[in-house]
């Protein structure tokens, strides 16, 4: 069998990271980062990079990752007649995964690590390591592998609750253009449609909802169709049409112990408010590289699942069980209203309602008491192009 120190299954951005946070703690390991696609290649997704996610990566010294791309500044949050639109305090970008993946596996083949094409269908501990499809053994195995992860299956872990999503590529209507605007459901609750200006004259749109059991999934011209309903004239002209599952976090995050580590996807790691997890995928990935390196220098890989734990929990676990709870909050339209309506009157609301849909954020106390004082307002009827925006 080939040994090795790291293997990693999937090179997305968690996998990706994890070979980076790996390298960046002892350039000498020998790591081996496999997916069963050639870069580039297309990911379905929202594309929504925050710039906490360019900080991460800064600490492995991948800097000027995006300095080609037009930075989005403004976020439009709209439900029903209630809409706020505001500046972020720092820009987003939207970038293509086609292109940002294809950037962090050159930055990680850089710093060392070995891409390889080859799709994993089999995990297994044996003698003192955890061997792949036989015949590719590692100290230690991360699995990075996505939404239906084959080492997370191997783990025998449960998948939590499930979210639904279509997204593609169409010319940048001129409402939306310059914005990330993220329309939320008054149907098939929790959902929501978005249209990301890319900064080319394209937008990523989309639209998604969580998947309840007993329910049949909905089709892919049923998405469509509540894509329209809900930003009328966003997907005219578009193309690159693609559905993905989502796999939502909880408060209940535990992850394993031993030599088998799960990030990003693989570890049920999606925002359940927003359906980011780009910036969990880089983060988890990072810390899982640094305690497979911590482990193998200590001698001792078998702690590398403790030592990402550590690391890990004491970082996400409240941000999560944070997200959670807003995210029960937000089943009731009541709250989702009085939560745009406080975003739209006050400028911390609207950066906190962000950090906590984009990175790990919490409920603070200003935004709960935002929150708060515009859930007991009496509801006032408001139309849909009334937004409240800042002083230029």
């Amino acid at each position: 069998m080939t040994g090795w120190d790291l293997a990693v299954v999937g090179a997305g951005p968690a996998g990706a990271a994890t070979a980076l946070g790996a390298l960046h703690a002892d350039p000498g390991l020998r790591v081996l980062l496999l997916d069963r696609a050639d870069f580039p290649r297309d990911k379905a997704c929202g594309d929504g990079i925050a710039p906490h996610v360019l900080d991460l990566l800064a600490e492995v010294g991948v800097t000027g990752l995006l300095d080609d791309r037009t930075p989005v500044r403004r976020l439009r949050l709209a439900h029903g007649p209630v809409a706020a639109e505001r500046s972020m305090a720092r820009p987003a970008y939207v970038v293509p995964r086609a292109v940002l993946d294809a950037r962090l596996v050159e930055a990680a083949v850089a710093a060392g690590a070995d891409l390889r094409r080859h799709r994993v269908r089999g995990v297994e501990s044996r003698d003192g390591a955890v061997v792949l499809d036989g015949d590719l053994s590692a100290q230690v195995v991360v699995g990075a592998d996505g939404a239906h992860s084959v080492v997370r299956r191997s783990l025998e872990r449960p998948r939590g609750p499930v979210a639904l999503a279509i997204r593609g590529y169409a010319p940048v209507a001129a409402a939306h253009a310059g914005r990330q605007v993220i329309e939320l459901g008054t149907e098939h609750q929790p959902s929501y449609a978005w249209s990301f200006d890319c900064g080319d004259g394209t937008a990523n749109v989309g639209y998604g909802e969580v998947l309840h059991p007993g329910r049949p999934a909905p089709a892919r011209a049923e998405l469509l169709e509540r894509l329209d309903r809900l930003l009328p004239g966003a997907a005219d002209g578009g193309g690159s049409w693609r559905g993905h599952h989502l796999p939502l976090s909880t408060a209940r995050w535990r992850p394993a112990p031993g030599r088998v580590l799960l990030v990003g996807d693989a570890a049920g790691l999606v925002n359940p408010l927003t359906g980011e997890g780009i910036f969990y995928a880089v983060a988890t990935g990072l810390a899982a590289g640094r305690a497979a390196a911590a482990a193998i220098r200590e001698g001792r890989p078998e702690r590398a699942g403790l030592l990402h734990r550590s690391a890990t929990r004491r970082v996400l676990l409240p941000h999560l069980r944070h997200t959670a709870l807003a995210a029960a909050l937000t089943r009731s339209r009541r709250v989702l209203t009085a939560g745009i309506g406080a975003a739209a009157a006050d400028q911390e609301v609207f950066d906190g309602l962000v950090e906590l849909g984009l990175a790990r954020g919490r409920l603070t106390p200003s935004l709960a008491l935002g929150l708060g004082r515009a859930f007991l307002r009496p509801p006032q009827p408001t139309r849909a192009d009334a937004i409240l925006e800042e002083p230029a």
